[in-house]
């Protein structure tokens, strides 16, 4: 289930969370992961992948870049990150419609959109609903291709100190690695088409010049 939403301006700026339940019994583990969702907050940059998923613990934190603002949210590993993204899609929609203009302006001020709370409340509502998380699995299946979605480990973050961008730089190079081996596939099988072919060309070639040559005299 989503735990906990956490909307960021690029520069860090806070600008809306939900309002958790601060007695649950996970409480305690709930605000380890925001304070790590800060530590995510000022690693990414503009090269940064604009959808990601990070492992931390039971959780996984998914976020959204969209129009220089970045969505998160907190759910449970057995959630389907599908639907996480789904999720954070339609926030990000509601949110830049309703929000946009003010929160990208300079006067915009931390939590400065609280009143949002009540969209993101009703919105997990509707996630957290069996029935809903059915119907939206089969309606979002072209919404995100959780296979592309990069995944990284919080620890790598914290304390190994990668970067974000680093997952940029792998896609890049997947990219241009998958398209050079691409390039000498269709070499090989060129020259394996040429191999094949031209004992018969030249067979043909030969019955023709005798058949030419014959036919003259």
């Amino acid at each position: 289930m989503v735990e906990s939403t956490l909307i960021y301006r690029y520069d860090a700026l806070p600008l809306c969370g939900s309002v958790d339940d601060d007695n649950s019994s996970n409480a305690q583990a709930l605000l380890e992961q925001k304070k790590k969702c800060k530590i995510l907050i000022s690693k990414i940059t503009p090269n940064s992948e604009p959808q990601a998923t990070i492992e931390s613990d039971d959780y996984n934190i998914h976020y959204l870049i969209s129009q220089s603002i970045i969505y998160l949210c907190i759910c449970k590993k057995s959630y389907p990150r599908k639907l996480a993204f789904s999720y954070l899609s339609e926030i990000a929609n509601e949110f830049y419609n309703s929000h946009g203009a003010d929160a990208l302006s300079r006067t915009a001020r931390p939590f400065g959109f609280s009143s949002f709370d009540n969209f993101l409340n009703k919105t997990k509502k509707i996630y957290q609903d069996q029935r809903a998380q059915s119907n939206l699995d089969k309606l979002n299946n072209d919404l995100a291709d959780v296979k592309k979605v990069m995944t990284k480990n919080i620890e790598d973050l914290l304390y190994r100190g990668d970067s974000l961008d680093k997952m940029s730089d792998l896609s890049s190079s997947l990219k241009q690695d998958s398209l050079k081996y691409r390039r000498r596939a269709q070499r090989i099988n060129f020259e394996a088409m040429i191999k094949q072919y031209i004992p018969v060309v030249g067979a043909g070639l030969i019955f023709l010049f005798l058949c030419y040559y014959y036919l003259k005299k």
